[in-house]
């Protein structure tokens, strides 16, 4: 008999796992798959990490998330600078001075806000109702426009019309010319690979891999005092109340016999008639040097049976229905919800990881 039975070995439940392992109590994590680590594994080819899931770049302002996370391993000093590439040209993210200077051709902070206030003020919004108008409002129409519209709708698969305006509660505008996609304190990647974190964090605990917690659960819940689930919610409960809806992504990726790819790490195609939002050349992460180089495109998709669930649809409808479901699951008290799946939110890494923390200290 475990102490606590965690269901699923992505960073919630391995973080969840090695926290209750270091208080001294006897964990049994269980896997679906053949594989540990969930959506940020890694896997090394040619000497470089592949971001199997899109890539993943740890950033926290939190101390004790940074030290915790790097206790596995060393962090190297990658910063985030995306471009995106939009009718044949490239534009610096996020929205700053090189971004407003690509559009433009302004050089100062006051010609930048000018044309963003009167691009607003020609729009004549008052009543927002869908994100198109809270995105103009908030950056005007040629960020908008070219930047922001075509990702948007390729990443939801509707139109900017047709989706709520909380997607997009604020746009951050910066005023300076700094390509740091994150405001945090910290931020880097793991020098070994995601998965070497994962298995690290579970050093020392008993995993079972191909073990399928919905398929046989009165067996596993006999195994364990209590259960920590960071499955999918609504499949807990055989769906019974309704499906929460999701957007999920398909990976391409390609190894390529040349030394670079393209000058990022991360290239945004905002053209809603290219079918990917981004390449990510995996290379460029850890800065190696190889004759050869490995990119991956993402397509987004609609989510449906046998996809993985990657973003949550928070809107109205997908709320009241977790909500639902959450009422059943507190009605069970050996199980517990955790993890971006059992509490249908959309975490960074970071998130994650203090979650688990706040998880940990009141169990």
């Amino acid at each position: 008999m475990y102490d606590y039975l965690i269901v699923g070995s992505g960073l919630s439940g391995a973080s969840i796992a090695n926290l209750l392992k270091q208080k001294g109590y006897n964990v049994l994590v269980i896997e679906k798959k053949s594989n540990i680590g969930g959506s940020i594994r890694t896997v090394k080819r040619d000497g470089i990490d592949i971001h199997l899931y899109g890539a993943h770049i740890f950033h926290t302002s939190d101390k004790r998330t940074y030290d915790y996370f790097s206790s596995f391993s060393k962090l190297n000093n990658f910063i985030n600078s995306p471009l995106a590439f939009y009718k044949g040209k490239y534009y610096h993210l996020p929205f700053n001075m090189n971004t407003f200077h690509d559009l433009w051709n302004v050089n100062t902070a006051e010609e930048a806000k000018a044309i963003i206030n009167t691009q607003i003020e020609e729009n004549k919004i008052k009543d927002i109702t869908n994100l198109e108008e809270q995105a103009i409002s908030l950056v005007g129409n040629d960020v908008y426009q070219i930047l922001i519209k075509g990702y948007t709708e390729k990443q939801w698969g509707r139109s900017c019309k047709e989706l709520d305006p909380s997607i997009i509660k604020r746009l951050p505008l910066r005023f300076t010319y700094d390509n740091n996609y994150f405001n945090d304190t910290y931020q880097g990647i793991p020098v070994d690979g995601y998965s070497k974190v994962i298995e690290r964090m579970l050093k020392g605990v008993t995993v079972v891999r191909n073990a399928d917690f919905l398929k046989d659960k009165n067996k596993w819940m006999k195994q364990a005092k209590k259960i920590i689930y960071t499955g999918q919610i609504d499949a807990l409960f055989d769906y019974k109340l309704g499906r929460l809806e999701y957007r999920s992504l398909k990976f391409e990726t390609s190894k390529l016999k040349r030394k670079s790819y393209q000058e990022s790490a991360v290239v945004n195609y905002t053209e809603r008639e290219i079918p990917y939002t981004r390449i990510i050349e995996h290379k460029k992460f850890l800065n190696i040097d190889s004759d050869v180089t490995y990119i991956t495109k993402e397509y987004p998709l609609e989510y449906k049976q046998g996809c993985n669930p990657y973003y949550p649809i928070n809107n109205d409808k997908n709320i009241s229905l977790y909500n639902e479901y959450l009422k059943l699951a507190n009605e069970d008290k050996n199980i517990i919800l955790a993890g971006r799946l059992g509490n249908y939110k959309y975490y960074d890494m970071d998130d994650t990881i203090m979650a688990s923390f706040e998880l940990v200290d009141k169990l």
